[in-house]
């Protein structure tokens, strides 16, 4: 469980990442490039390919556009693997849950089989135990109990950019923010209810990681990130692999 901690016990600052900007003209064009350029990476892997996901309007959009052709019958989803990046501790058939909005957008609408959905329990266990549970899960799947990071373990990292400057549910001033050794954690009083996330080491275990942005509101914590600013949680993500933006007009207006 973590609580909060103050921002000057963070670790110490790092190399700043090197970050790859693409923007779209709206937030249609946005989730069409980001589903080509997902269909694009699949094609090109063989054997498992592995995807992190984010919750939020935007990837919603994305998991649509996927769900629909020419993407839904592209897409080898036979070998491609679904994990959550964070998740609400709520039932999966909650309106908050991130698995349900994935549900309904992508899962229900496309070939992929039951084994390959990685979802996060919520039900019949408590938040720490949901977080050991499906740190269990990621090191089944990676066979290994340490990152390497010749071998990532996500193919694919999405990621969402809240007004705060979180990602996934790794919030200002908690303790997940210096947490690298856990895998997965809970996250307990940053929001009304629990969150189980990703912790830095298997956000940053990919090949590669993308923030996914739209909207005016978004402007002024997207300028933020571009410039590198480790006070944010996003700012503080270094993978081991390729690291972009796919962001529409409005938040680039006032950013570039």
């Amino acid at each position: 469980m973590t609580g909060l901690v103050e921002t000057d016990k963070l670790p110490p600052p790092l190399k700043p990442a090197k970050m790859k900007l693409e923007v779209l003209s709206n937030p249609g064009v946005l989730a069409d490039r980001i589903a080509a350029w997902l269909l694009d990476l699949a094609l090109a892997k063989t054997g498992a390919f592995a995807i992190a996901l984010s919750g939020g309007s935007t990837p919603k959009a994305l998991y649509q556009r996927l769900a629909a052709p020419p993407y839904r019958d592209k897409f080898p989803w036979s070998r491609t693997h679904l994990f959550w990046g964070d998740e609400r501790f709520v039932p999966h058939g909650d309106p908050l849950s991130n698995y349900r909005m994935v549900d309904e957008a992508l899962i229900s609408n496309v070939a992929i089989p039951a084994t390959n959905i990685h979802a996060v329990a919520t039900e019949d266990l408590t938040p720490d135990a949901a977080a050991r549970a499906y740190e269990c899960d990621l090191k089944s799947f990676y066979r290994a109990d340490s990152f390497d990071a010749a071998r990532p373990l996500f193919d694919v990292t999405l990621l969402g950019l809240g007004p705060d400057g979180h990602t996934a549910s790794l919030f200002p001033g908690t303790d997940v923010l210096k947490e690298r050794d856990e895998w997965v954690a809970a996250v307990i009083g940053a929001k009304s209810e629990a969150r189980i996330t990703l912790t830095y080491p298997a956000l940053e275990s990919s090949r590669n990681t993308a923030f996914l942005v739209e909207g005016e509101e978004k402007r002024a914590i997207f300028a933020r990130l571009l410039a590198g600013d480790e006070s944010l949680p996003a700012g503080r993500l270094r993978p081991d692999g390729t690291l972009r933006a796919f962001v529409d007009d409005a938040v680039i207006e006032r950013a570039g």
